[in-house]
């Protein structure tokens, strides 16, 4: 009797669980953009296809691209990850990303991460701003702005131009060896070194070497590696392996606070760093206010150094790669600080002018402003949960609802969109930023993204960059090595494009390590270009 019931129970059950299938397939999006799915894998075995016919280690985004490319570029479109993660809505249209950054009735301080951002916990703790929400997100933000307002960080010039003079002098001995380097590992200890003094006012020595750099450089290095596609360690036991590097680098960076907690009350100065911020309140270091100090930290000193060093090595690439940019960029330096490009020279007036050196630089500026347009090196989504309510208006006024997705504003898409960028929006024009009458709207330019939760450092690293490249573009003659090398014709001369580039032996790009870095570290050869 009882495998009667069973028999007949078992085909009902099985039906069920297919008619379900079916609908969450095929009928719960399919009024939104979408490619043909998998009835057992979604869009994941698509992605998967699209992935090993792509170039090794692609960034993930010039997967979305392809779709959205082969769904004829929609405002937005869906790819199901089920049943790995929830499903994606992937959003390439400006204004449509805008509606999900901003402040509503809904969400007062915008939509909440999506769960993906706790994948790196462990790299940037769990009571980082990063994952905090609502009040307490609002009470971090005004708790740390002043170590990011303008004039403070115009105050970290000195600091800046300091840490570019070691920068300078590992280009002149490779310079003066020919070597190859990963210019990757150059920039990332030079913004290391900045960030290290923005947050903790302590030297990291990231600058020196392995064996005289801090254990915190060296343990973050450890830890970030092991999201690195093609990590050699066992993936079984990674989750382990970094919730134990984490607790070595939490142990060090604890200890760098209790410290700066002890100097507090002896100390005259007023720091505005991220760590005395932290503190600023504090009348007891408490265990709570040592994990959640500590994870500030570590957010910080991630997100400061990365960002930075990924935007300099694209824009070095790019400059040497487009001699007509790279002239106007020398013009313009010669302009302000004249001929003399000695780094001295070019400190000893940045010193003494300070931000108003920086404010001359405009067609410089807008150079950095491209590399973040066509290179955006970080990314973020966002979560509605079932039955909340959260709708957008697409271009062509259809309202739809986006519960029980991951919002994702892909700034590869929106940053490209030939209606905003016209059909040039893949090359790098820095121009584009200086016409009269442009009608670039502000909301299809975000790699920092916008709306109250936008990055907080986004001005510190423009500051960077500007310093750096004040001091290193006139001085050297960069050169690409293997991929993204210059093409050259039978007497050895660069071969020049009509929009005025050179042409490449295979394009460069971007993988997915944590942030988007150029997928072989940016291997350059570096000569000494101007001495006087």
């Amino acid at each position: 009797m009882a495998w009667t019931l069973v028999a007949t129970i078992i085909p009902f059950l099985l039906f069920y669980i297919w008619k379900k299938v079916v609908y969450y397939r095929t009928e719960q999006y399919a009024w939104l953009p979408q490619l043909p799915p998998s009835l057992l894998w979604g869009h994941l075995s698509t992605i998967d296809k699209l992935v090993k016919t792509n170039r090794p280690n692609i960034h993930i985004d010039e997967i979305f691209k392809a779709m959205h490319n082969y769904l004829g570029k929609p405002a937005l479109f869906i790819v199901d990850l089920r049943p790995v993660s929830h499903p994606m809505c992937v959003i390439g249209d400006h204004n449509v990303a805008e509606q999900i950054s901003k402040i509503s009735k809904l969400f007062p301080f915008s939509p909440p991460k999506s769960f993906t951002a706790h994948w790196y916990r462990d790299l940037m703790g769990p009571l980082s701003i990063v994952l905090a929400e609502r009040e307490e997100w609002k009470g971090l933000r005004k708790q740390l702005n002043p170590g990011f307002a303008h004039k403070h960080l115009i105050s970290l010039m000195p600091c800046i131009l300091d840490k570019t003079q070691l920068f300078l002098t590992k280009l002149d001995h490779y310079a003066s060896t020919g070597e190859e380097f990963p210019l990757d590992e150059l920039c990332t200890n030079l913004t290391f070194d900045i960030i290290g003094a923005v947050t903790m006012d302590i030297d990291l020595d990231a600058q020196l070497g392995e064996e005289k750099q801090s254990a915190i450089v060296r343990l973050f290095r450890k830890l970030a590696s092991t999201w690195r596609s093609g990590y050699s360690g066992w993936k079984v036991i990674l989750p382990l392996q970094r919730k134990l590097i984490s607790r070595q680098l939490n142990a060090h960076l604890k200890e760098c606070i209790k410290e700066k907690f002890e100097e507090r009350s002896t100390s005259q100065n007023s720091s505005r760093s991220v760590l005395a911020l932290s503190l600023a309140e504090t009348q007891e270091l408490t265990p709570e206010v040592l994990d959640r100090t500590c994870d500030q930290l570590k957010t910080f000193l991630f997100a400061g150094h990365d960002t930075t060093s990924i935007l300099l090595q694209w824009t070095f690439y790019e400059l040497a790669r487009t001699p007509r940019v790279l002239r106007r960029v020398c013009m313009e330096l010669d302009e302000i600080f004249g001929p003399n490009s000695h780094p001295t020279r070019i400190r000893d007036q940045i010193l003494e002018h300070g931000e108003s050196v920086l404010q001359r630089m405009i067609y410089t500026s807008a150079v950095v402003k491209e590399i973040l347009r066509l290179y955006p090196p970080a990314a973020t989504a966002r979560f509605s949960t079932q039955n909340t309510g959260l709708s957008v208006r697409l271009p062509d006024g259809q309202d739809v609802c986006l519960d029980g997705m991951m919002l994702y504003n892909c700034q590869s898409i929106i940053q490209r969109d030939q209606a905003v960028y016209g059909n040039k929006s893949d090359q790098f024009i820095p121009q584009r930023w200086l016409e009269t009458g442009s009608t670039i709207p502000a909301s299809a330019w975000r790699p920092f993204e916008r709306g109250p939760r936008n990055c907080i450092g986004q001005e510190l690293a423009n500051i960077e960059a500007l310093v750096i490249l004040a001091c290193a573009t006139r001085r050297y003659n960069w050169e690409k090595v293997g991929l993204g090398s210059t093409k050259r014709d039978e007497s050895g001369a660069p071969i020049e494009k009509e929009n005025g580039q050179y042409e490449v032996q295979s394009e460069l790009y971007n993988t997915l390590e944590i942030t988007s870095k150029p997928v072989d570290g940016m291997r350059m050869r570096v000569k000494i270009a101007r001495t006087t």
